[in-house]
């Protein structure tokens, strides 16, 4: 409830399901009785209309009955109602009624009766005018400076502006360009129209323009127009808004000086007799309707606007001055003297919710109960919190903090891939009615899905739903992954949200193709199992490429992006190797074999059925995807600083040529246009350069994710890691699902890769107490985050391991299997790291000639 808002004087609510616009409203001494008492006049749509004069006995009175002077059915609908001097020969106001097709202006006037319910009031038609095209509004006024008597002007849907000397009809002139009516206002200092055109401009067109111009369109000729030749109509002055404007007022505090208030859809703006700005105001809400009038007592202008969010807002210029609350969405407000009283704001909502108020607070009368004192007894509340804090310990130990089983059981998510291809189908089955399950389906770029996001009603428990949809390629590179996701967010009954997803693996068929080994590559991995070897073809089924001799020891991939993987099979020990010409592309093969060799001996009953690698860390090949993708971001970098410099410079030439064109004097151009051409060339090719950058960075983001993936599988395999292990391995080396310029991976990582170096994985207590920069920013080069990387390898192989728990930061000493020493304490370790790791991480080029495979070398494996 607010505190300061509308003092309700008098109210009513006019007929039933009637509609009322901002022109149906008016307040004026309709009735001549010159005691300066203003009447209420409202027309509706329905074709009503209503003449007020509130009297009432206290504040916040309904209406009476006497309070209303008139009601008439006037039958067509009630565009706007206006109060001047309408009829020739006298200076009586008169009421001005605006129909769709018609135009009536008529004389109120009242009889006095012998009591005070006895007083009968009626109008009179003066005169009408039949229009010849539908209206939209009008205004009225002096045009052309006349003296004792007001000229109206209606402007039609079609954008004509029809002028009306009393009785007679003048002439009409259509507005060039218009395609949109919008609000309209004359301007007696200026003798102007100013309107709003659907160009969102504000345009202010001369009276005497009008009247000695000529239509450019021949077909907009009437029979009453009588200027048949003339000059041009041409807009005295522009200003654009960028906004639909929702009315126009004009109001000035003499004739010397006048001010021109626009209402749009967001701004409130208020302009100078020559269009210029004199200030405009942003509001917070969408406006409704407003009413500038003079401030006699200080010297200003206010503004009442009315917004949808049922406030009436009051501004001296562009300072708020008073907020308050109406009961209803007011569409007209008007300002006037009622019943002796000045300044009472009258609104009107658009279903009749007519109400007279004013500006005041209301204190709130409650008072909060007093509360009874009691004594305390500080022994049975200790007893009592003991009692709880038993309670709440032993439901952490039965059920931890979030009882799981009741939160899977509510709803359960289950995903299946089609075995043939690409169709995925994901099942919903609740336990609870649950209201609006949202699913959301994932998956890694460049594979993209045919639909993403489902809505479910499960209005009935133990309701199953299924959803299918397919996944393809889009793009010439490989996936990062081949694993989707499926998100299911609801609400329990009680309000609580859950969230449970479902993981599915898309088969390698989706981005692969059965392809002819090759008998050479430049990147070869060897991965050492504890089983004997398996056949190829019972390993991948579906990318049997048998040769003449049917040899089931070799196997090639293509994959949809054009590059090639072989994979070879010892006959006779237990090695499987994978090459191929890009390192990347060994991530997704080496990944599926090891998930296949796991399923098949899975199906066989055998559980102790484990991988290894024994060779060198392929780092160097890993650093030079590094340095790609870094060189890469510095060039983007860079592409998009001579982008802004470049559009600086256009904006600046295009400021000095549109100096040159405004000036009444224009001086010769210099060449500025030649330089504006070669800027604006030069501007859409960095465009072009960045979008391009941008690609070749996500491309190669992709790629760089795929061989972190292999590098985390392949320590993993080295050091025989746990699953935690390798879970803490992927969040520090793959924080980000996309790379962006300003958090970028290498400085992620560099400071996950430096945390876990000072914590788990640290020397002494020396690296513990150093803290980390709490601001990431992008590296000069690459070099630090590649030493750090090449550090953490270094201290697994010594026997550090990974850890988050809180005595995680202990200097390790355990000693791993096969002679591992502890991890020295030396503060030259960093110096000769360098050293160790050209032997230790050599490049695995060469592990293939140091170490070959005996029985399946890359030219024995592919010709046997």
């Amino acid at each position: 409830m607010s505190l300061f808002k509308a003092r309700d004087w008098w109210s009513t609510v006019l007929g039933e399901k009637e509609e009322f616009d901002q022109g149906c409203l008016c307040l004026a001494d309709v009735d001549n009785t010159g005691n300066g008492q203003d009447k209420i006049i409202v027309g509706s749509f329905m074709g009503y209309l209503r003449i007020f004069n509130p009297h009432p006995v206290k504040t916040g009175d309904g209406a009476q009955a006497e309070d209303m002077l008139l009601e008439v059915y006037l039958r067509d609908p009630i565009l706007q109602v206006e109060v001047g001097k309408f009829v020739s020969g006298t200076e009586m106001l008169h009421l001005a009624v605006l129909h769709s097709r018609k135009l009536c202006v008529y004389s109120v006037s009242g009889t006095l009766g012998n009591v005070e319910h006895g007083n009968q009031y009626q109008i009179k038609l003066m005169y009408e005018h039949n229009l010849q095209r539908t209206a939209c509004n009008m205004t009225y006024g002096s045009f052309g400076g006349v003296k004792g008597r007001d000229l109206i002007c209606i402007q039609s849907m079609d954008g004509m502006l029809m002028v009306f000397e009393q009785e007679s009809y003048a002439f009409g002139r259509f507005l060039p360009g218009s395609l949109l009516p919008g609000p309209l206002a004359y301007s007696s200092r200026t003798d102007s129209f100013i309107t709003v055109s659907s160009c969102r401009q504000v345009e202010s067109y001369k009276y005497q323009v009008l009247a000695f111009a000529t239509d450019a369109d021949k077909r907009q000729e009437t029979e009453q127009q009588k200027l048949g030749s003339g000059k041009r109509l041409v807009v005295d002055w522009t200003l654009n808004i960028g906004e639909q404007a929702l009315d126009i007022c004009i109001v000035s505090f003499n004739q010397s000086a006048s001010s021109v208030f626009v209402l749009g859809e967001r701004n409130f703006f208020c302009l100078k007799d020559n269009g210029q700005i004199r200030f405009m105001k942003k509001l917070d809400c969408s406006p409704s309707c407003f009413l500038p009038y003079c401030s006699v007592s200080e010297g200003t202008i206010n503004t009442l606007i009315g917004n949808h969010n049922h406030m009436l807002h009051i501004y001296q210029d562009v300072t708020l001055k008073w907020a308050t609350q109406l009961p209803h969405i007011p569409v007209a407000v008007r300002v006037g003297c009622l019943h002796d009283l000045k300044g009472v704001i009258v609104t009107l909502s658009d279903d009749g919710h007519l109400q007279c108020s004013y500006l005041g607070t209301d204190p709130s009368f409650f008072q909060a109960p007093k509360v009874e004192s009691r004594e305390l007894h500080y022994e049975e509340l200790d007893i009592e919190l003991k009692e709880l804090q038993k309670i709440i310990k032993d439901v952490n130990k039965s059920q931890g903090i979030w009882p799981m089983t009741e939160r899977e059981d509510d709803l359960k998510v289950s995903a299946m891939v089609s075995p043939k291809f690409d169709s995925v189908s994901v099942t919903l089955q609740n336990r609870l009615a649950l209201q609006k399950a949202k699913l959301s389906v994932y998956v890694q770029p460049p594979l993209v899905l045919t639909c993403d996001q489902f809505t479910f009603e499960f209005m009935a428990p133990e309701m199953s739903r299924t959803v299918a949809f397919s996944v393809y390629l889009k793009g010439s590179y490989t996936p990062s992954e081949l694993e989707g996701n499926a998100v299911v967010s609801y609400s329990r009954p009680s309000g609580i949200p859950r969230v449970i997803q479902c993981k599915f693996r898309l088969p390698l068929k989706l981005i692969c193709l059965p392809g002819q080994p090759s008998k050479t590559a430049s990147h070869k991995l060897t991965i050492d199992t504890n089983k004997s070897p398996v056949s190829l073809l019972s390993l991948f089924p579906g990318f049997s490429n048998q040769s003449e001799d049917d040899q089931v020891n070799v196997m090639g991939f293509r994959f949809l992006g054009g590059s090639r993987v072989t994979l070879l099979a010892s006959k006779t020990s237990q090695r499987y190797r994978i090459q191929s010409e890009q390192f990347e592309d060994l991530w997704l093969i080496t990944n599926e074999l090891i998930i296949r060799l796991q399923e098949y001996f899975e199906k066989q009953g055998i559980k102790d059925f484990a991988c290894s690698f024994s060779g060198s860390m392929p780092l160097q090949e890993y650093f030079e995807l590094i340095d790609h993708h870094f060189e890469l971001r510095i060039n983007g970098e860079k592409l998009e600083e001579l982008l802004s410099e470049r559009a600086v410079q256009f904006r600046a030439i295009q400021r000095r040529l549109l100096t040159r064109f405004k000036d009444k004097t224009p001086a010769p151009l210099q060449h500025l246009d030649t330089l504006l051409d070669g800027t604006y060339k030069q501007v859409i090719a960095l465009a072009d350069a960045v979008e391009e950058n941008q690609d070749s960075l996500f491309q190669s983001f992709t790629r760089l994710k795929s061989a972190t993936h292999l590098v985390i599988l392949l320590i993993g395999l080295w050091q025989k890691l746990s699953t935690d292990q390798i879970a803490i391995l992927e969040a520090a080396f793959l924080p980000l699902q996309q790379d962006t310029q300003e958090l970028g991976w290498e400085e992620t990582v560099d400071a996950a890769i430096s945390h876990l170096l000072k914590t788990c994985l640290s020397k002494s207590s020396k690296e513990q107490a150093l803290n980390l920069s709490s601001q990431l920013n992008i590296p000069k080069d690459t070099s630090r985050l590649k030493k750090h990387i090449t550090l953490l390898c270094d201290r697994l192989a010594k026997g550090g391991r990974l850890c988050l728990s809180t005595d995680a930061a202990a200097p390790q000493t355990m000693v791993m299997p096969g002679g591992c020493t502890t991890i020295p304490e030396s503060d030259l370790e960093e110096r000769s790291i360098e050293q160790d790791s050209t032997e230790l991480f050599t490049n695995h080029k060469h592990l293939i000639v140091e170490t070959p495979l005996p029985e399946v070398s890359p030219l024995q494996g592919v010709s046997e």
